[in-house]
Parts: C-alpha cells; structure tokens; sequence
C-alpha cells in the first residue's frame, strides 16, 4: 500500500474524497422541461387552488405552497421527482426555492398534493404519480378531472393511501377546506364558508369595488359642494342682512342729526 510523506494511506482517503466530490456533481435541474397545464382550464384551476391554499395560510411561518415544483425525496437520485400540480408542506416555512429537496427540509415530505387531469394525461402516468406519493409519505391526495368533472380523493391509512368513498362535502383534514362540484366545476370552500376565487372573480371583484369607491367619492364630493353652496348662500345673505342693518342706522344717524328721533316714529 503507498503512502503519503506523512504516513497516511493514499487508499484510504481517496474512496471518501471520490464520493465528496461525486455527491458535489450531482445536479438537481429546478425543471423538467414540461408545460405547467396544458390548457387553459387545467391552469386556472391550479392557480386557484394556489393561490386560495397560500392566501388561506398567509403568515403562518410554518407551512410552504407550491405549484409545479419538482420534489426530490431522496439524496443523490436526481432523476427520482415529481412535480405536482399544487402541493402543502406543513412544518416548511415559506419562501421561493428552484425545487424541493426533501432532505434539505428536514426530511418533511409534502402532506397535501393535488393534480389537475388534462386530456394529455395517461392512466399509466396517473398510476406512476400514485404510486410516488404513496411511497413516498404523502398523506392527502386529491385528483381532479374538470372534463369529466370528476373529483377522487385518497387518504393515508398507515403506509397506504385509501380511497375516500365520498368525496362531495369532504373537508380535508390538513386544510379544512370542503370540496363541492358544481357541475363539472370544482368549488373550493375556505374554513370560514368562502370560497376560492379564480383571477377573474378577484379581478371583477376588484373593479367592482373600485367602481363603488369611485361612486362614493363622487357621492361625497357633491355633498361637499352642496353643502358649501349652501355655507356660500348663507353668507351672502348674511352680508345682504349687515349692509340693510348699516343701511337703516346710517338713516337713523342722519334723523338724529336732524333732531328727529326715530325711535319716536
């Protein structure tokens, strides 16, 4: 066996450094090259659920939204991932990442995972993506067909995830959000009875509100002016009242000096 000036067996450190340096190559590409939806119902729906989801849990320094984010569960397999549609780690804080590395999260695995179907979608992907989450410690799976208009759902039991029988009016146990189908829509309510709303309820929400202020300012605004119409009015008639006042006590001056008086008239 060689050996260094100092003694110490070259063999002996060079199988660590070669897997130091071998785990520093290992890169964890933040894309998959893939279309976050492949329509536009598909994203409206995932934007939805986003935003809902991270509006809902807003402040919390404990729990991390995201859409289309690659996970990665294990260390040193780059090519083991799954980028689901919408998923919710509690106990992660917020913040942007390029992806999720499990073991860089304190090895919290997402709890909540939803997927939007798309005409694209293959039942033996679907299988694929399922049997991911189950192995890998997802406790809240939720899939969601809106051409179909189809909802199903699984929850874990032990090691598995068992299907939810029922899923209209199932709340979730991590969110405490209740699913509803309207139709072929997907409604999402909130714990407090509201519902998520798509970018362009808010948005016409938001004019709508815009609209009303804009009415109230103008409503204000002629009340303004009315009312300094009327302070106008009452100052002119208040200066009409002084000069006749002025005007009758000069008259009564000039009797006076006469030798009238008119308080005598």
């Amino acid at each position: 066996m060689s050996t260094t000036t100092t003694g110490i067996s070259r063999t002996a450190t060079y199988p660590e450094s070669l897997r130091a340096r071998n785990k520093k190559e290992i890169i964890y590409p933040d894309s998959d090259g893939k279309p976050m939806a492949d329509n536009t119902k598909q994203f409206e729906i995932i934007v939805t659920l986003h935003t809902g989801i991270s509006g809902m849990f807003a402040g919390r320094p404990d729990v991390f939204v995201a859409g289309d984010l690659l996970w990665y569960p294990v260390e040193g397999n780059n090519t083991l991932r799954m980028a689901p549609d919408v998923m919710v780690a509690f106990g992660r804080p917020p913040g942007h990442r390029g992806s999720y590395r499990q073991w860089c999260e304190n090895n919290i695995a997402p709890q909540v995972v939803f997927e939007i179907m798309s005409p694209g979608n293959r039942a033996k992907e679907m299988s694929r993506k399922f049997h991911f989450y189950e192995k890998y410690g997802v406790e809240e799976y939720y899939i969601h067909d809106p051409d179909r208009g189809r909802l199903d759902g699984w929850l874990r039991q032990s090691n598995q995830l068992e299907k939810i029988p029922e899923m209209e009016g199932w709340t979730s146990p991590r969110l405490g959000i209740r699913f509803h189908l309207d139709d072929n829509d997907l409604v999402v309510y909130r714990p407090d009875g509201n519902y998520f709303e798509t970018a362009i309820v808010k948005d016409q929400k938001i004019l709508l509100e815009r609209h009303r202020a804009q009415k109230a300012e103008q409503r204000a605004e002629a009340e303004r002016q009315r009312a300094e119409a009327e302070r106008q009015r009452a100052e002119t008639e208040y200066q009409r009242a002084e000069a006749e006042r002025q005007r009758v006590q000069r008259l009564a001056d000039q009797l006076r000096a006469l030798g009238i008086n008119p308080d005598n008239s």
